[in-house]
């Protein structure tokens, strides 16, 4: 967990507070201790650098590690977020990571899927276990050491502490909805599960107790520290997913009142390897990728991510994961007149299956080439995507991943690790300043002022419009050429972002317009929820939106069988075999490891989800 950006991590074996419990810290987290050996305990970690190390670790957790499972762990969701949803298809190959296929096909109770919803549910109680061992371990410490902890670091580590324990339980919230909650002084680790009011419930008592431990600026001037201000974020989040819209209104004004966040000057700027953009002003919480910072495979940069990048052929050389659906390229479509998103008024918006590529005669919102790598249209600064990037077209479609990629001259990639060119250190937000916005959006929508969310909506839609995909001109000498055989007008432009109107464009239409006055509240609503898909797109919020809109069902079984104009299930023939989206699939299924598990004698603690 980069902290800061000098400190790598390590990793020890089992902290003695709760067994199995695997220490990551940072390398110099002891000090002048010896090196640590073997296993760490109780002894070893009583003091403040102990205390800190153990935060740390409850940090680490937020993305996969090498011993969390697999890909179902990942910081940005996007097997549960994504590949479940319209925005995009698992990808790759059907030969690669079938528990996936099943995943986005619907079929949660097969036994591969179950499989990734235990790697998920392990991970999110491991990073509860950490956050609660350490506020544990400093409860020992003051007790043993009364003058150890300087209070104003006490306040900090507990209040970091106690909001991620509420951060990891939300995680389960989302996906299981009745879940057990556990805090620092449980002792019975075969808890009941919640319901999901109970668990609301909290979550909101975390978050209010954390804000009032925090200050308004991260401890000791580290970036990647919580504040305050991430717990009020995420109180209105979790106020939104409950549906109380007019309580979240009050959180989320408070926090867009405080002047903390803002927009990023345009859009290139929020996903991105350059460290001068790097936690800036629209990270309200983001996992803290670290890359060439002495760990030797690599397993600090963007673990999760790794996975989604362009297949062989390209320069990251795998693995084709996580593409964007044919669905979602054609939502980029806007009217050509009013650069408003083309799905408003045409009932053919999703008739094309053609490849959609440069020089396409569509105009499209700019984001669609800062969301999407397709073909003929510069790859921020790595040259043109090219058909060869992908993997296997049939399955998995004909676009790739952008957001997550690290533009070349950033520095960003990792020099080390298994494929160590598709590891990078691209922060991966797990919460920013526009998706707060646009739940403030939302619930003005819900509580009757359309005014104010049209005013964020068009305040989104213009900084779109700010810059947009530039040449970007690549250092590979072969990659360069074929660009500028194509354009030569990029002959030596290195300008990965360029203004909406730069005569150096020549490979898209890009237009984005702002709303007039929204006619009715489900106009707005309309509006609002397409704005959310536009600017999130990719980032593992889509399947979660649909879920608390109500609306998942309509949504993805339309999408699969057949929505303005165009299905997936003739497009990926593989998702003709997807379940019918039913009332059971509003909640995941507990893994029935877990299940077995909470057993006392032979009843289950945890009871399973209906349906399942």
């Amino acid at each position: 967990m980069k902290i800061v950006s000098k400190h790598r991590l390590i990793t020890g074996t089992a902290l003695a507070i709760l067994a199995g419990l695997t220490v990551y810290g940072c390398k110099d987290f002891l000090n002048s201790n010896a090196t640590p050996q073997g296993t760490l305990d109780e002894q070893t970690l009583q003091s403040l650098v102990g205390v800190e190390g153990t935060l740390i670790a409850a940090y680490r957790q937020l993305d996969c590690t090498t011993s969390s499972g697999a890909w179902g762990c990942a910081a940005s969701n996007w097997v549960w977020g994504s590949a479940t949803s319209d925005d995009a298809y698992k990808g790759s190959e059907a030969s690669d990571q079938p528990p996936i296929d099943q995943i986005e096909e619907f079929h949660w109770s097969a036994p591969d899927a179950n499989q990734y919803l235990n790697d998920k549910w392990r991970a999110m109680y491991e990073g509860v276990v950490r956050a609660n061992s350490t506020l544990r371990l400093m409860k020992s410490v003051q007790a043993s050491k009364p003058a150890e902890i300087p209070a104003a670091d006490a306040k900090g580590i507990a209040g970091e502490a106690i909001f991620l324990r509420a951060y990891y339980h939300f995680e389960a919230y989302r996906m299981w909805g009745n879940i057990p909650y556990y805090r620092e002084d449980d002792t019975d680790f075969r808890k009941a599960n919640e319901t999901k009011a109970l668990v609301v419930a909290d979550l909101i008592k975390d978050l209010d107790s954390a804000s009032v431990l925090l200050l308004a600026d991260p401890r000791k001037g580290q970036v990647g520290r919580v504040t305050k201000w991430t717990a009020k974020a995420y109180k209105g989040r979790v106020q939104m997913y409950a549906g109380q819209y007019a309580a979240a209104l009050t959180t989320l004004r408070e926090v867009q009142a405080s002047g903390k966040y803002e927009l990023e000057e345009s859009f290139d700027r929020v996903w991105t390897g350059f460290k001068q953009y790097e936690n800036g002003t629209e990270t309200i919480f983001a996992y803290q990728a670290s890359a060439n910072d002495g760990e030797p495979d690599g397993n600090n940069a963007n673990f999760g991510e790794r996975l989604n990048f362009p297949h062989s052929g390209s320069p990251f050389g795998c693995c084709g994961f996580h593409q964007p659906s044919q669905n979602l390229v054609n939502f980029y479509q806007v009217d050509s007149t009013t650069g408003l998103p083309l799905a408003l008024t045409s009932a053919t918006w999703n008739a094309s299956n053609a490849n959609l590529t440069a020089g396409s005669a569509e105009a499209v919102d700019p984001r669609l080439d800062w969301t999407v790598g397709r073909d003929g249209v510069p790859f921020k600064d790595w040259g043109l995507h090219d058909p060869g990037w992908i993997r296997a077209p049939a399955y998995g479609g004909v676009y790739s991943p952008k957001r997550n990629i690290h533009e070349k001259a950033s520095g960003a990639g990792s020099t080390v690790g298994w494929v160590n060119t598709q590891l990078n250190s691209v922060n991966i937000h797990l919460f920013r300043y526009a998706d707060l916005l646009l739940l403030i959006a939302e619930a003005d929508v819900e509580t009757g002022d359309l005014a104010d969310a049209r005013t964020i909506v068009n305040k989104i839609r213009a900084r779109a419009a700010v810059r947009v995909q530039g040449c970007g001109s690549p250092t590979d000498t072969k990659a360069d050429s074929i660009e500028q055989a194509s354009y030569p007008q990029c002959k030596g432009d290195t300008r990965i972002a360029v203004p909406i109107n730069d005569s150096s464009i020549t490979w898209a239409k890009y237009r984005v317009g702002l709303y007039p006055p929204f006619a009715d509240q489900a106009t707005a609503r309309t509006a609002v929820r397409f704005e959310r898909r536009l600017e999130l797109a990719m980032e593992g919020q889509r399947f979660f939106d649909l879920r608390r809109w109500a609306i998942a069902d309509a949504v993805l079984n339309t999408y699969i069988n057949g929505v303005a104009g165009g299905s997936e299930k003739t497009r990926r023939l593989q998702l003709a075999s997807a379940e019918t989206f039913v009332a059971k699939h509003y909640l995941f299924p507990i893994p029935d490891l877990q299940i077995q598990l909470s057993k006392v004698g032979s009843t289950s603690r945890l009871t399973q989800n209906t349906g399942w």
